[in-house]
């Protein structure tokens, strides 16, 4: 919880699921299609930012590191 407060942590954060939810698309894709909406629908959003920005992120994960 405390890594809402931090804005550092919370990009890390938002980072980190950027990038779980990309290699989970990529080992499991119907995992993630199926559950386009709802509340598991952040996922996919997620997965898709990590594969069409995947320069960026890789970029952002060098940076954070």
């Amino acid at each position: 919880q405390t890594a809402l407060f931090n804005f550092q942590s919370l990009l890390l954060v938002i980072l980190l699921l950027v990038c779980t939810s990309t290699y989970l698309h990529a080992v499991a894709p119907g995992l993630l299609d199926r559950n386009k909406d709802g509340v598991f629908g952040i996922f996919w959003k997620f997965a898709r930012v990590g594969e069409r920005l995947s320069p960026y992120v890789s970029l952002c994960c060098v940076l954070m590191a």
